[in-house]
Order: structure tokens, then sequence, then C-alpha cells
């Protein structure tokens, strides 16, 4: 029993290596999500046969009926563009997922159409040579999966959609996600565990990139629950081609909207000569990728007119590659905040500007401490002891705090965190450290350039584990097979 336990374990450790030696750094993958410079978003659902991008979310299935759908044509047309992948809404916010789920009834498979689009289109995709990347709402009105409505039962719905999507259909370059702690979908990262679904793709498909469109809310200067920063410019995100340090995506749609309308087909698209010159040309160069949307049309086709303008981009651009080396960013945030909305202390505020403006979950207020404190502090206290391991400090703007202590509190004892100049001149300070426990944590501010001003004080606790997950569980002929779950090794053995 003792060998059989060894060789398990020396097993399972090789292959685990295996693994790792073939997961790219975040880093490498950021980069070379950049260097794809271009490509298309495609935005096909049930909203494409109603006349609005939100259709009654228990629309009939056999409403689905693209009866001339071509995914090649779509492909096609992509590569006229010199694009290098393409994005897929496999389910957009009403619930319709356009291929072969196993998890509802509401998808493809009930329409008259019956066949799995998200397949047609990867295989037409890589037959040109480019990459899948797949768009994936949180968000889905069909299954009542919506603000103060989520049940445990959705959560594994999502979860078990997402591992069909990246189980099924080869390597996903990334995933795009939407409706997810944005002001207008109210569904937190804590209503749906932001690092348990993280950390369930990565699993799955260590390379593949995790985005969520979430820059409505959190600031431009650190990587918030996502791997690459996103701008939606329809909504009024605009990446700064000055300032941008971060890898990002910008997205626009060619024509009027993302989904098609009735007009499309008479009705002009966007100039091809602004989306090269304005956007795939200077946001290369300032570490962004630029994708353009392209919306079928109800037989399952691009219009004429927008076949034409994606051929005019072709002719004015090329993709030479790289063009700019993307600066190395921190890791991106992942876990929940446990400060947030927890009593919070400090010295003398500023007007209405309090301390609970600073663990509010909103990056535009702040708590502004009073110009007549000399050394101001910041407090947020737990209602037990909580494990953590990384502080992030969001300041009013860059170059405002300079030196500061950070301690936690454990026995009734405070102790050292951290103490010295900020990590960053730029507004968003990140510390991490070992784990350690306390009831609460404290910033005394030692020197600042003007008055202290603190958008938001956040404590989080990364879990900390190479694991092989259970998409990744390693075979052991006859023997059994192991597993890591949390933090340990467990040996599973047939007897």
């Amino acid at each position: 029993m003792m060998k059989r336990l060894f060789l398990l374990m020396i097993l399972g450790v090789t292959s685990v290596l295996c693994l790792n030696a073939q997961t790219k750094s975040l880093h490498q993958l950021q980069q070379e999500f950049v260097d794809l410079r271009c490509g298309m978003f495609i935005h096909f659902n049930m909203p494409t046969f109603f006349n609005e991008d939100w259709p009654d979310p228990d629309a009939a299935p056999e409403l689905f009926n693209p009866v001339r759908m071509d995914c090649k044509q779509w492909a096609k047309a992509a590569k006229s563009a010199n694009m290098t992948y393409g994005c897929l809404t496999t389910k957009h916010h009403s619930g319709f997922c356009i291929w072969d789920t196993k998890t509802t009834d509401y998808s493809v498979m009930s329409s008259p159409f019956k066949r799995d689009v998200v397949k047609e289109y990867a295989d037409a995709f890589r037959a040109e040579g480019m990459k899948v990347m797949l768009y994936y709402s949180i968000l889905d009105t069909h299954a009542r999966l919506r603000p103060k409505c989520i049940t445990p039962q959705h959560i594994e719905m999502i979860k078990e959609q997402l591992r069909e999507l990246l189980t099924n259909y080869g390597e996903i370059t990334a995933l795009i996600i939407d409706g997810w702690d944005a002001p207008w979908s109210r569904i937190s990262y804590d209503d749906v565990p932001f690092e348990d679904i993280y950390r369930l793709v990565k699993s799955i498909q260590p390379n593949c990139l995790v985005m969520d469109l979430n820059a409505a809310k959190y600031p431009a200067e650190a990587l918030f629950y996502t791997d690459i920063k996103s701008y939606e410019q329809g909504a009024g995100q605009h990446i700064s081609k000055d300032t941008n340090r971060l890898p990002a995506l910008s997205c626009l749609p060619l024509q009027q909207n993302w989904f098609w309308k009735e007009s499309f087909p008479t009705t002009p698209v966007k100039s091809p000569a602004q989306m090269v010159n304005d956007n795939i040309i200077p946001m290369g160069k300032s570490y962004c990728n630029f994708i353009l949307n392209v919306a079928p049309n109800r037989d399952g086709l691009m219009d004429a007119n927008a076949l034409k303008a994606l051929k005019e981009i072709g002719k004015l651009w090329k993709n030479d590659g790289r063009v700019a080396t993307v600066p190395e960013a921190d890791a991106p945030i992942i876990s929940s905040n446990i400060a947030k909305y927890q009593p919070a202390e400090g010295t003398w505020s500023s007007d209405y500007a309090i301390m609970d403006f600073a663990n509010d979950d909103d990056f535009g207020t702040c708590w502004n401490s009073n110009p007549e404190v000399k050394v101001p502090w910041y407090s947020v206290t737990f209602e037990r002891e909580k494990s953590f391991n990384m502080v992030v400090i969001t300041d009013r703007n860059n170059d405002r705090l300079q030196e500061y202590r950070l301690e936690y509190r454990a026995g009734g004892t405070w102790k050292p965190l951290y103490e010295g100049k900020a990590p960053t001149g730029l507004r968003v300070k990140i510390h991490r450290f070992d784990t350690v426990w306390g009831d609460a944590v404290r910033m005394t501010v030692l020197n600042s350039n003007g008055t202290t001003s603190i958008a938001e004080f956040g404590v989080y606790c990364v879990k900390r584990h190479n694991w092989v997950m259970r998409s990744q569980i390693l075979p052991l002929q006859s023997s059994g097979y192991i597993v890591r779950e949390d933090d340990e090794f467990i040996l599973e053995l047939n007897h």
C-alpha cells in the first residue's frame, strides 16, 4: 500500500509539472493578445430576430431560425479585413444558448434550426487560421439569474455552461464575460463569486484569458477582475492613448447597434478609414487590441455593406505583428473585497466625505481627511478575525499618497504589514504579503501630496495553490486517481 501511495504521488507531481510546462505566463498571453491587433465581434443570438438588443426573455426558441447561416462567410469577411480572431455571443442577457447545451432547453437545439452555431463558428474561423474567442453573459433574464434572485443552482448552471464551452470547442484564446458587476447588471462578484469562475476557467484552459467588460466601474490603473482592461466606446469608455499602461481591448460596432436591425442593409456603416486610422493603428501602439462588431442578419449572413467595409479595412492596413511591448502589470485582483461595507473609522473628515466612502464599492466617491489633520489614519474592522494577504489602496488621483504605514490587529495588538513609500505613483497601490489573521486593518498616512483622499480601501484573501482540477484528474491505471482541492492533495483509491 505504501509503495502504491508513493507511486501515486510521484505520478501526480510529474503530471502537474507537465501541465505547468504547457502554461504560458499571464504577461506572455497578454502580449500575444495585444499582438493580434484586431478581431471581429459577432453579436448573433435571439436579439437578431427582434428589432432591439434586449428581447423578451421568454421569446419562443422557434423564432431563432437563420436558415442560410454560413459561418464560413463570417470568417472570410474577417480575413478580408486582416483580422486575426473572432468572438461570438454564445449567450446574451436574455439567456438563449446557441450551442448544444445540456443545461437548459432554452437553446438552439430547441429551435427549428437545431445546429450548433458555436461549433460551426469555431470550425470556420480556425479553417481561416484565426483564433477563437467566446462571449458569455452572466446576467440571464430567462433563467431569472438577475439581481436579488441568484441561487446556488444558478451558479452551478454558469459553471456547467462554461465547462461545456471550454471543453467541447477546442482552444479558446479568450472568454469575454458581460453582465457582471456592471452598474446596469447589478450582479456583484460576491453574488456570483469571481474567483471561483476565474479559477474554473484556468483549470480547464490555463491559457485562456478571462475578460470582464467592467470598465464602467473600475479604475484604469489596475486589472480589477480581468486579465485585459476593456473599453466599450459606445458606452463612453475610451482608452487614454497617452497614459494607458495595461493590456487592453476596445470595442465598437461597425453598424449602429450590436445586434442586427432591419435598417442595417440600407444604412451606411462606419467609415473604414476611421476604423483603421482612429482605432486599429493608434490603439496597437497603446497596448490595446481593437474588436469591431459585425452583426449577421436573420438569414445568418453578413450584409453587403458590411462586407464591402471589411474589404476596405483590409486594403488600408495589414497586421505587421507586434508594434508595442506591453509593460508587465501587477497580477489581476480576483478575490472578494472583505473590507467592503465593513465599519470604518478614521481621523477627522472633510465636510460630508466621511470614512465609509472609502469602502462603499464606489470608486467615484472618497473619504477626505480634514486638511487640519497632520497624521491621518483610516481603518476597517471585521466582525471576527479573518485571513487576508492583500491590501489595495485606490487613491483619489495619481501621485497623491507618498508614504504610509499598514497594520493589522490580531489578539488586540497592532502588527506591521508595510511601512514606506508608495510602491507606485499611480492611484492604485497593491500590497501582497503572506497570509495573516486579524480583525482590523489600518493605514496611517505619513506623507501626502495634498489632502489625503481615498477612493477605495480593499482587503482581500487570495487563494494560493497550484492544483489539478476535476477536468485535469490524473488517471492512474486501476489504482485510482489524484486530485487537489483547496490546499491539500487528496488521494482516492479504488479498493
